[in-house]
């Protein structure tokens, strides 16, 4: 008897030693391969180093315990299946991407690897994740929720402008997140007493002409709803904007610090660092589909006073006074 009781507590310890090393966590000495995958940020822009500096503050060091293979489609978007392929043949334990764009290539790439996003606009509406709480597949991350922050940027529009009455939403079919934002910005500009007409441009051919019906329409500031496709043509479209005299608000800094006039969005920054604490967890054993997408906590707001000058406008001490950065 005193034999098999010693049996079974040996029995237990071994189990007890052995159990952290089973189910999906990963061996304390292997080297863990995270793939990310670009296609509208550059792998040296401010974004992707905080995501890589944030891992190393979590213990996921280069060299060491992490590989991070970076692929960039450089705006070429139709290289982004065979970056995606090259990262899954590479065996990535996490895939890391950007917006929709590389989403959905890596999703197409594989069904089984953890993909975790970083800035997608609307994930549910872009079909990337069943829902925010329960994502369901191999699909997780973070997410800018730019529909709903439409509403901010139309108040902040009003109160830069108080005479501000027609209002430009400037969208683009092919994005997904666009369509949803039109209601949310029309019920918005309707409590703000603003006339908000949706135009939409499907090629870089119509800015033109898009201009030019904006201008007929009697429009006096455009709200744009930011994609890649609008920002590989940003210094394009900023130009028609100061031709044309028309104010114009987005989603993210880059715009104003192109010469937009404001920007109001979250902080890319804190996303991917948000995004980094997401694949730790991944790292550790956790299921894509069990862990609820994140939503961004902290938002910029970007004024460029030069750009107001330009167009003989006076910022509002009070709008001045909420801004997160402002360019002289």
């Amino acid at each position: 008897m005193f034999a098999s009781r010693r049996t079974r507590i040996a029995t237990l310890i071994v189990g007890l030693m052995v159990a952290p090393l089973s189910g999906n966590a990963q061996p304390a000495d292997k080297v863990l391969r995270i793939g990310v995958l670009l296609s509208f940020l550059a792998p040296g822009d401010e974004p992707p180093q905080a995501f890589r500096q944030r891992l190393s503050g979590l213990g996921y060091i280069e060299g060491k315990n992490i590989i991070i293979e970076w692929r960039h489609a450089d705006r070429g978007y139709d290289r982004l299946p065979e970056l995606a392929a090259e990262l899954v043949q590479l065996k990535s334990d996490v895939i890391l991407t950007d917006v929709a764009l590389a989403t959905r290539a890596a999703m197409r790439a594989t069904p089984s690897t953890p993909i975790v996003m970083a800035i997608a606009a609307d994930p549910v509406a872009d079909g990337l994740v069943s829902s925010l709480a329960r994502p369901g597949g191999n699909v997780t991350g973070v997410a800018l929720m730019l529909a709903e922050t439409s509403a901010k940027r139309l108040q902040l529009l009003k109160d830069t402008i108080p005479k501000l009455s027609r209002v430009t939403s400037l969208w683009h079919p092919p994005t997904p997140w666009h369509k949803p934002m039109l209601p949310v910005a029309t019920a918005a500009a309707s409590s703000l007493g603003l006339q908000l007409r949706p135009v939409s441009v499907n090629r870089a051919e119509e800015f033109e002409s898009t201009f030019a019906v904006m201008k007929g329409n009697g429009t006096q500031a455009v709200l744009f709803g930011d994609n890649p496709f609008f920002s590989t043509h940003r210094a394009r479209l900023l130009d028609l904007a100061a031709r044309n005299q028309l104010p114009t608000i987005h989603t993210h800094k880059a715009w104003p610090a192109a010469g937009a006039l404001m920007s109001y969005g979250p902080d890319y920054v804190d996303m991917f660092k948000l995004a980094a604490s997401v694949v730790a967890k991944v790292l550790m054993g956790a299921k894509p589909a069990d862990i609820p997408v994140e939503q961004p906590t902290r938002f910029e707001f970007v004024i460029n006073l030069r750009t107001a000058k330009a167009l003989s406008l006076t910022i509002p001490f009070a709008v001045l006074l909420q801004a997160t950065e402002v360019i002289n």
